[in-house]
């Protein structure tokens, strides 16, 4: 009997002493495991590197940086003979010079003029994205640097002499007829040439990133030694970032000169490639007239309303027939009647041995302030 106590008072002990020894193992493996997981989460933390150069404020960097790293400017570039052209959305546009490795070379830089966490300080860090990703064809105006990782912020731009294509036409005009630019004359086959490069250039971008340009009109396009054009003007094309089909907003649609709309963006309906295609037409008519202002006999205000009504454009002076009926096929009323850029560049391949390769000429100097009251836009 004494034995038999003495056992269960010792198993009794036992008992108590697990229930005081087990929870307290549990209580110490569960500190255990949250003190490894604090020091992993430190250590990691820790071994994140830390560049004050790419922070625009206390959020950190602007998205985009690690896609841009390439295009930054390098240290051994330098920008000099800087000269202030005109304002722009985000701040100055200047001209200079691109020393690198010893060989210089004239561009066009766009700065930004923001605070460095603003919401425009984001939106140029995405236009330098947008020119890095898109402008990769020969007859689009390409980015060759950018800076975004620190003040000031620029994007810098190749450019072409003599530069805007409707300033080249213009001087053209200055010049008489039968000079020539660099021992090339400018004819209506040079048209169908410079014709043919802008549609390469759009097509790209239609083709390879859905973007309609929105702008397409002489104004909006360089040319260079050779008669090599390059598209430019793509701020619109930025601004939408939308697939084929839009709806273009009013603020966006203002900045394109009345003359150059196509029906369906005069009257704020879904705007597609082929209202492009209008402009492309009207741009055609620009060429062959070296820098006229289209629908000459009608006043801007007047172009709404005749525009509706199916008012057509009237052959120029040394406009051969085939270009002139391409220039009407591009500004057919109804959009799903327009070529598209495929079709246009097999015509004007198809269609230049018809051309005149005689110097163009126009009877009349451009007026600058006639040309900006006659085209709605200023020059």
């Amino acid at each position: 009997m004494d034995v038999q106590v003495t056992c269960n008072v010792s198993s009794i002990e036992c008992g108590q002493l697990a229930l005081i020894i087990i929870p307290s193992l549990l209580a110490l493996s569960t500190l255990t495991i949250i003190s490894r997981i604090i020091w992993s989460f430190l250590k990691n933390k820790s071994s994140v590197p830390r560049s004050s150069a790419v922070s625009f404020d206390r959020k950190g960097p602007l998205p985009g940086h690690s896609a841009l790293s390439s295009w930054e400017m390098p240290a051994h570039c330098m920008l000099e003979e800087v000269e202030f052209v005109k304002n722009g959305r985000y701040g100055a546009t200047c001209k200079g010079q691109l020393k690198h490795d010893g060989v210089t070379t004239a561009v066009r830089i766009k700065m930004f003029r923001g605070s460095s966490n603003s919401h425009e300080a984001k939106e140029f860090v995405e236009l330098a994205l947008f020119y890095s990703a898109v402008c990769k064809h020969d007859n689009l105006v390409r980015m060759l640097y950018c800076q975004t990782r620190r003040f000031p912020m620029y994007l810098v731009f190749e450019t072409s002499a003599p530069g805007n294509l409707l300033h080249f036409l213009w001087s053209l005009r200055e010049a008489g007829p039968g000079m020539c630019h660099e021992e090339q004359c400018f004819s209506e086959s040079s048209v169908y040439l410079v014709a043919k490069q802008v549609a390469a250039g759009l097509d790209y971008l239609l083709s390879e990133h859905r973007l309609v340009h929105g702008n397409v009109a002489a104004h909006s396009m360089l040319i260079g030694s050779g008669l090599l054009v390059k598209v430019s003007g793509l701020a619109l094309a930025f601004e939408s970032r939308q697939p084929e089909t839009d709806t273009v907003g009013k603020e966006r649609t203002a900045r394109v000169p009345l003359k150059w709309q196509a029906p369906e963006r005069l009257l704020r309906l879904p705007v597609t490639s082929r209202s492009d295609v209008w402009s492309f037409g009207i741009l055609l008519y620009e060429l062959i007239t070296l820098g006229a202002p289209p629908f000459p006999e009608l006043e801007p205000s007047e172009t709404f309303l005749h525009t509706l009504a199916n008012y057509k454009l009237k052959r120029p002076p040394s406009c051969g027939g085939a270009l002139f009926d391409l220039m009407k096929y591009c500004c057919m009323w109804n959009f799903k009647d327009r070529p598209a850029y495929s079709a246009i560049i097999k015509l004007l391949e198809s269609y230049i041995h018809l051309a005149d390769t005689k110097p163009l000429s126009a009877a009349q100097h451009m007026d600058i302030s006639e040309y900006g009251r006659k085209a709605g836009v200023p020059p």
